[in-house]
């Protein structure tokens, strides 16, 4: 992976909403079971539009009714997760990446 390839990520989690990101399980007559990322986290009601704050939401990986958001082979939750961990995981990954690089040049490893 070449410097430019970690500037372009590290652009791109720096510009994305701040987290921590949150998996939250909402109900209402209109998404039905809707799995969601949130900026705020689950409160273990299911609650019903308007009782949660729709601005907190960054994704939905299922929203039922209608069928806006239902992905085939039904892993909402797990999709959620990676997405919300995504948040955090990806500078910690390339915080790392960058730390090893500098530990190679400081041995006289070449780096990209």
């Amino acid at each position: 992976m070449t410097a430019e390839e970690l500037t372009e990520i590290q652009e791109r989690a720096d510009a994305a909403t701040p987290g921590p990101w949150y998996v939250r399980h909402l109900d209402d007559t209109h998404a039905m079971n809707l799995v969601a990322v949130s900026t705020s986290p689950d409160t273990g009601l299911g609650e019903r539009h308007p009782g949660f704050d729709h601005q907190a939401m960054v994704a939905a990986t299922l929203v039922q009714e209608p069928r806006y958001v239902d992905v085939s082979d039904e892993l909402w939750d797990e999709n959620a997760h990676f997405i919300a961990h995504a948040r955090e995981d990806v500078p910690r990954l390339l915080a790392e990446i960058h730390r090893l690089r500098r530990l190679l040049q400081a041995h006289g490893a070449p780096t990209q």
